[in-house]
């Protein structure tokens, strides 16, 4: 009996032991290093005990705002560094251009890119730090409106995960710094979608009134807003509570103070002959073969944007990234709202460029990327360790520094020794060129001037004198010069070299002057270092105007 007994026991020491391999093959890699994060949150190292008191002052109220004035800083000094020696881009000084005199619309897009940069410039000077400052401000400012939407459902650092993610993303640093009709949406997105979310959950008339403003103020800044307003929408007719909120008066404020909004801009249009919807229009009509490719890309350009910040999700969950769909699927049904409305502005997009044969960058849909980030993290039901909030915010500083003290000195090198394919390089020596010349045969300050766009509103911005550019001197560019500027005091214009139907443009436009005097400045492959480089200039009376 003994010795059966012990042959037992041996097989069964022997069984467990053979089990016992097979279970650790089975056993996946802890790529979240959950058990690491574990003890650091028990026991965390003295390095990263001031990020732990930092990540108390979220609920505090210090810790996003700190968050949000690095970051600014930060980035604002990046693009002051990497663009040393060069303009503005096109895009925002145009924008300046517009924001120059208040309209209720401007040709090409609505007018609140014009109005925004209008209002910084009132305040703050007419330097490129200034405006590439304004560029980080409204990231930011997105940033905190995406914060105000996390913190209804989310408290303590899972809402700065939800600002890290997106930090992580090109969409608020180097999307943000071109500022145009499609950057200056990344602040009103997540506004409208948060007044929205309240009109929704409170049915209240002041938050239903702000949401219809708010939404205007969407419209107005590019009508591709109108997929997120349909998106709410759709959102609202899903949602269990569809009945109690289009049975009470919420929904119908929002619409009326809408149009109320936007009946200035409508009214410009009407009696204009609504060029931003002409400008619009120029986007539709391409073959569906065509259209189908740029619906396509559309949707791997949003993924690639996401891809970083997706990966960093995936390595602060580890294995509890399985339980998402669960999590979603018993998330708050106001959070599953905001997944409607981020299903909405890519699905309705996607299906409109397909149907009206659309032009569809992805760089238009960056500014709805908090929608997809919102839902994700904040329908989570388990508690997310500091060690990895405290890990994404090395991440995102690492990035940042590295980009400030490495990347941004490098591109700036590269960039003074080869150029940029719209002239950056030379707008700077074309202002200060131009101004000289004409002070010198006209000694009068310059007022007007046209030609190339892209150096004409360079000019009007760099100018000691801010000419102003605009019909009917400037060269496929609508925008009306201010009664108050006429052309008595004489005008200039500019073209580059090699730019012949504006120079022919620029020979019509001068047939007419009562004196005109010409010169040729010259610009080389190494436009910094020896643009200027003129021929004497020419002056002889011209043909009376007709």
């Amino acid at each position: 009996m003994v010795a059966v007994k012990s042959m037992s026991d041996n097989a069964a020491r022997i069984a467990l032991s053979d089990l016992r391999p097979q279970a650790s093959e089975h056993m996946p890699v802890d790529f979240a290093f959950s058990a690491m994060a574990k003890r650091s949150d028990r026991s965390p190292a003295s390095w990263r005990r001031p990020f732990n008191r930092w990540l108390d002052g979220v609920e505090a109220g210090w810790s996003v705002p700190l968050l949000l004035v690095c970051f600014v800083g930060i980035w604002t000094v990046y693009l002051s560094v990497a663009y040393h020696g060069a303009g503005l881009h096109p895009d925002l000084l145009e924008t300046w251009t517009y924001g120059r005199h208040f309209a209720w619309g401007y040709p090409k897009h609505p007018p609140l890119m014009g109005w925004t940069t209008g209002a910084w410039t009132l305040v703050f000077p007419l330097t490129d730090w200034s405006l590439q400052l304004m560029a980080m401000t409204n990231a930011a400012l997105a940033l905190w409106f995406v914060d105000r939407i996390a913190r209804r459902f989310v408290t303590g650092h899972k809402r700065l995960i939800v600002l890290f993610l997106l930090m992580l993303t090109p969409a608020y640093q180097f999307h943000a710094q071109r500022f145009n009709a499609n950057a200056v949406l990344l602040a009103v997105w997540p506004l409208a979608t948060y007044c929205f979310l309240r009109a929704f959950e409170t049915r209240a008339p002041l938050w239903a009134i702000a949401a219809g403003v708010a939404a205007a103020l969407a419209m107005l800044g590019k009508y591709y807003s109108i997929f997120l307003i349909a998106s709410f929408a759709l959102a609202a007719i899903i949602h269990p509570l569809r009945r109690a909120y289009f049975a009470s008066s919420s929904p119908w404020i929002s619409t009326a103070v809408g149009l109320i909004a936007l009946s200035p801009h409508l009214h410009w249009l009407a009696t204009t002959g609504a060029e931003p919807v002409h400008y619009a229009a120029t986007h539709v009509g391409a073959g569906f073969p065509s259209s189908l490719r740029d619906a396509v890309n559309f949707l791997l350009g949003l993924a690639a944007a996401t891809s970083v910040s997706a990966v960093t999700w995936m390595m602060i969950t580890g294995y509890r990234i399985k339980r998402l769909p669960r999590d979603l699927a018993a998330a708050n049904p106001n959070l599953k709202l905001l997944g409607h409305v981020a299903i909405g502005t890519i699905a309705l997009p996607f299906i409109t460029s397909i149907l009206l044969g659309t032009d569809l960058p992805s760089l238009w849909a960056l500014q709805g990327l908090f929608l997809l980030v919102v839902p994700v993290v904040c329908s989570t039901r388990y508690p997310i360790e500091r060690f990895y909030t405290v890990n994404a915010a090395l991440l995102v500083a690492g990035i940042a520094i590295v980009a400030t003290v490495l990347a941004a000195p490098a591109h700036a090198l590269y960039r003074n020794s080869y150029g940029y394919d719209e002239g950056r390089n030379v707008y700077h020596q074309a202002a200060d060129k131009l101004t000289q010349l004409w002070h010198e045969q006209m000694g009068t300050p310059l007022s007007i001037v046209g030609g190339n766009d892209s150096l004409g509103v360079a000019v009007a911005f760099y100018s000691s004198d801010h000419p102003h550019y605009g019909d009917p001197f400037a060269y496929q560019y609508s925008l009306a010069l201010p009664r108050e500027v006429t052309p008595e005091r004489g005008w200039a214009a500019l073209c580059f070299d090699d730019q012949d139907d504006c120079l022919e443009w620029t020979g019509r436009m001068a047939a007419h002057a009562r004196r005109l005097c010409q010169t040729r400045i010259f610009r080389s492959i190494e436009p910094v270092r020896n643009f200027g480089r003129q021929a004497e200039p020419r002056c002889f009376p011209g043909r009376a105007p007709s």
